[in-house]
């Protein structure tokens, strides 16, 4: 009896953390909601009304009128969708390559490949911008695409879960006849969901909300990301503390859309790709 309750105090005490960590992990965005349907002398008032007595939906029709907004979004979502499904066939295949291929120096390339991980961007983005501007690809959304259209943490990834498919799986697929185009495509990639959601989660966030590439490149105004939009908000709106919560909320919902659509697999693509440890 007592071991049991000791475990079920334990997991009272894990409940309890988890949900004071969800709370205060939570607040800034509560509050960022809540001073969207604000005027701007609310957003700081003291005591904090988190429930604005009247909520000031006018902010979400300005924010579509007081800069390009829909262009912004629209250059972004063309972005985020090219990177992601170059990402996850440029890793995807370059993994299969490297787990269930047999070719010499096959272990010696992964781990160079791999440890460019380490290596932080700052230490390249002078070359690959000078790199970028001897191809005449300066204030192209080519560029970006070009630099992220490939992923080293994508390959690690998926290379993980692909270990865990038995090779004779793919031995018996080479009997029947099917190339090794047609492994990696017909069994492969329909066994790898999880981590192929995985890894859609990971590339459309870190492309939705990449800053520093698009500011390097991207310097017509028709041409830029959300994210410098919201910037240049930032520099033309500074007051309009209601105006600029308005845009974050709207910059945020597609990012939740596709982590609540694809929640389900990321566990899964978490457990099975070796990343839980």
């Amino acid at each position: 009896m007592k071991e049991k309750s000791g475990v079920t105090g334990g997991k009272i005490a894990v409940y309890v953390i988890l949900i004071l960590l969800s709370i205060l992990t939570i607040i800034p965005f509560a509050w960022m909601l809540s001073a969207s349907l604000k005027l701007n002398k609310d957003v700081f008032a003291w005591p904090m009304e988190w429930i604005p007595a009247n909520p000031q939906w006018r902010n979400y029709v300005d924010i579509w009128t007081k800069i390009p907004l829909m262009k912004f979004i629209s250059n972004t979502v063309f972005l985020t969708i090219v990177v992601t499904v170059l990402q996850l066939l440029t890793s995807s295949f370059a993994a299969y390559a490297f787990a269930k291929l047999r070719f010499k120096g096959r272990n010696l390339l992964f781990l160079g490949y791999i440890a460019t991980i380490a290596m932080p961007w700052q230490v390249y983005m002078v070359p690959q911008f000078l790199m970028m501007s001897g191809m005449g690809l300066n204030d192209k959304l080519t560029a970006i695409i070009c630099l992220q259209a490939f992923s080293a943490f994508g390959v690690f990834m998926m290379k993980q879960f692909y270990d865990g498919i038995p090779d004779e799986l793919c031995e018996a697929a080479r009997i029947d006849g099917l190339s090794e185009y047609g492994i990696w495509w017909r069994i492969m990639l329909p066994l790898s969901k999880p981590s192929l959601a995985t890894l859609t989660i990971f590339t459309f966030v870190n492309t939705w909300n990449d800053f520093l590439g698009p500011y390097m490149y991207l310097t017509t105004d028709t041409k830029k990301t959300l994210q410098l939009g919201l910037r240049m908000f930032l520099g033309q709106y500074s007051s309009e503390y209601g105006l600029i919560m308005a845009a974050s909320v709207v910059a945020l919902i597609p990012v939740l859309i596709v982590f609540l659509a694809l929640q389900k697999y990321f566990v899964q693509g978490i457990a099975s790709s070796g990343l839980k440890g």
